[in-house]
């Protein structure tokens, strides 16, 4: 990711530019926001390729592939500009390293890391192929290790089955070294030179190493052609599935569904500690332009990105309805609940991308002032940040944990699940994107004494849904789930350390609250408040395993999930964020 540079637009469409992404033969890529704070990633063709035919229908075939394929696996297409200049695509963005940064940067993968990315990446294939499309551009480039799992990206070259070839001395049919001997020789663009090219990214994974070597491409195309795969150092039955992948007559390779049953993957790839641990070099999402046109660099917003408690994140204007002085914190597009539905699967939505997921921050409510002058009965919010306490004005405070709930609530969240979702300090940010979006939430997570420190006492968590519009009746659960980075022997009081997976469960849970009856309840202002460890209880198979400890107890990462809650057992991620404890 880099600054924006003098030349560069203020915005694309109805997009706020923030950064580059990269570029490419066909133009360049932004990180861009929506007007209501979506994350984009916005390919814009080259003005002076704009007036050649066959670039524009380039460009046009890339907007329709990506439109028709919609997958886990792929970068799904959110708006378009096809008619007048300038012209661009947005896609998802996906917060991750590529492949080829996270070999650079950490060495090739273990052998059972590849044969997990392998799998992955053979039925994110099948999926595009079902669609009756070939990638054409398979490398470890165009790979983002994002946290719910391998996604490919640019279809810049990609083709649909009966589509015509687009040739021009200009463009290299794939990338040298990654290119199948069929496209080589005689332009035959099939699936099978996909599993070709899968096998190339592979070899590479695994030996940190271009499949057959570097220079002039010529003479790579030549090797690819003629000569082996550079394999020297692979765990040998991982090299014979390499080496079958990457076979010179096409007939000979194997199927994506064979590759996936040779993988023999036993477990989801998100609980691999080597790729977990990829997540940390996924770039920090910029607050806002940086650098911007003209090369000037916005001055740093107040408050640290490190400082406990508050942070912010532009979210475009403010809501119609908000009062004057009233700052948005997180808002988030709403999309369908999805169900956590077997201990051993952690589902993902389909976040942000080209880079996911989505970086949550803790995000402060809005000061404790009255809201835009009003008195008495008047719009009274939450407080939060360094140095100050949170607090909030509502007549419906959650009970402690165990007290009976209302009618038809869930009386319990269990928690003897396997949750993947865990915050890094060194990052300030979540390994895997929310399961679903709420734009009316808004939360803080502060010391109930003032201070900085986390580990100093009880925390004080504020919930609150903003211009919510509830039909009547209508009930909407919410859980917050405070996640030691191990747990603490009940009995003996010593820490159950698992320094290589980190804590899998989902933690200390409260009581779920209807956030609607308290939206609806007068004076409230949306908001409830929690206290940690008060209000918290690990449940596990329907029971109170143990109540939460305090957070000194545990030095480390902390997680803090916010979930929508219909039955003990089906609930979906909404947020996700944390707090160190040193």
């Amino acid at each position: 990711m880099e600054a924006l540079r003098a030349q560069d637009p203020a915005r694309i469409g109805a997009y706020t530019l923030l950064a580059r992404l990269g570029a490419g033969g066909m133009g360049q890529v932004y990180l861009g926001r929506s007007p209501g704070g979506r994350l984009v990633a916005l390919k814009v063709i080259r003005d002076e390729i704009v007036d050649r035919p066959d670039a524009l229908a380039r460009f046009r075939r890339e907007v329709e592939t990506v439109r028709a394929v919609r997958s886990a696996y792929t970068a799904n297409l959110i708006d378009a500009s096809l008619d007048e200049a300038p012209h661009w695509l947005a896609t998802e963005y996906v917060a991750g390293p590529t492949l080829s940064r996270g070999v650079e940067e950490r060495g090739p993968l273990p052998a059972e890391t590849c044969r997990g990315v392998l799998a992955a990446l053979a039925e994110g294939l099948a999926a595009v192929h079902a669609q009756g499309v070939t990638h054409r551009d398979l490398k470890p480039q165009n790979v983002i290790l994002a946290g719910q799992g391998p996604q490919l990206i640019d279809f810049g070259i990609a083709r649909g089955a009966g589509q015509a070839a687009l040739t021009d001395t200009g463009y290299a049919p794939g990338t040298a070294g990654f290119t199948a001997p069929e496209v080589l020789v005689r332009n035959d663009t099939g699936p099978a030179a996909d599993v070709f090219a899968l096998g190339a990214t592979l070899a590479y994974a695994a030996t940190g190493r271009p499949p057959f070597g570097t220079g002039d491409p010529a003479g790579v195309h030549y090797r690819a052609v003629h000569e082996p795969a550079d394999l020297d150092g692979v765990e040998p039955e991982l090299a014979d599935l390499i080496e079958r992948c990457m076979a010179k007559d096409p007939a000979e390779r194997p199927t994506l569904a064979e590759v996936i049953e040779r993988c023999g993957v036993r477990s989801a790839l998100v609980e691999d500690a080597h790729y977990a641990g990829l997540q940390s070099l996924a770039e920090a999402v910029p607050r806002g332009p940086v650098g911007g046109p003209g090369g000037a660099t916005p001055p740093a917003p107040a408050g640290s990105p490190g400082s406990p408690g508050l942070h912010d994140m532009p979210t475009g204007a403010p809501h119609p309805a908000a009062h004057p002085g009233y700052t948005p914190t997180q808002v988030v597009a709403g999309t369908t609940v999805r169900r956590r539905k077997k201990p051993w699967l952690i589902a993902v939505a389909a976040g942000l991308i080209l880079g996911v997921g989505a970086a949550t921050a803790m995000l402060a409510l809005p000061d404790g002032k009255e809201d835009g002058g009003a008195k008495g009965g008047g719009d009274t919010t939450a407080s939060a940040g360094p140095g100050g306490s949170a607090r909030a004005t509502t007549s419906s405070e959650p009970s402690q944990a165990g007290e009976a709930p209302t009618a038809d609530a869930p009386a319990y969240v269990e928690t003897d699940r396997l949750i993947r979702d865990m915050w890094f300090s060194d990052t300030r940010q979540c390994n895997l994107p929310a399961e679903e979006r709420n734009e009316y939430l808004q939360y803080s997570v502060v010391p109930v004494d003032g201070g900085e420190s986390y580990g100093s006492g009880p925390l004080k968590i504020t919930v609150r849904l903003k211009y919510a519009d509830p039909k009547p009746g209508e009930s909407y659960f919410v859980s917050v789930a405070v996640k030691p980075p191990y747990f603490v022997d009940p009995e003996t009081g010593e820490p159950l350390h698992n320094a290589a997976a980190g804590n899998m469960s989902l933690g200390f849970t409260s009581r779920p609250i209807d956030m609607y009856e308290v939206y609806r309840t007068p004076d409230s202002n949306g908001t409830t408040t929690l206290t940690y460890p008060d209000d918290f209880v690990d449940y596990v198979q329907g029971e109170k395993y143990q109540d939460a400890f305090p957070t000194a107890t545990a030095p480390g990462d902390w997680t803090v999930l916010f979930l929508h809650v219909k039955e003990p057992s089906e609930f979906a991620s909404i947020t996700c964020d944390g707090f160190l404890v040193e």
